[in-house]
């Protein structure tokens, strides 16, 4: 069973999500519309990291291929970890995101600074490829774990 909780963005008016969280545990995904700008996918990940506080989801998988537009420069790309510890997203979140291919160069940039600043953050031009890598990802972490 699923459940389903909806945000809208008011900060910025200008990006939508729905975020659906796994009853199993599984990921949450969130599906996003409109223009993704710094203060709608700040906003964004805030109502993310609130669905998650209460569940032990540690993966979400994030399709942008609705986004119509993405703003924002390198700056804010580069600073972007570290507004996500400021808002308090641990580096054990596991993120995969599905992007259009016009959009691909701004997420692998942002892909590229969020893994080197320790987060497990990847990104997919299809679902099936995501969400293969979030659960084979996690149980590779998991059968670490056991082995330690």
């Amino acid at each position: 069973m699923l459940a389903n909780i909806s945000f809208l963005n008011r900060v910025s008016a200008t990006m939508e999500w729905i975020i659906t969280l796994n009853e199993e545990g599984q990921y949450a995904e969130v599906v996003t519309k409109g223009i993704a700008d710094k203060y709608g996918s700040l906003a964004m990940v805030k109502a993310i990291s609130a669905a998650l506080s209460s569940t032990k989801i540690k993966r979400v998988l994030i399709d942008h291929t609705h986004i119509s537009e993405v703003s924002g420069g390198i700056v804010d790309i580069y600073y972007r970890p570290d507004e996500l510890k400021e808002i308090g997203v641990p580096h054990n979140i596991m993120v995969a995101e599905i992007v259009k291919s016009e959009h691909r160069g701004f997420f692998d940039f942002l892909e590229t600074v969020c893994v080197n600043r320790g987060y497990s953050f990847s990104v997919f031009d299809d679902k099936r490829a995501a969400v293969e890598w979030l659960l084979e990802a996690q149980s590779l972490l998991d059968n670490s774990k056991e082995k330690a």
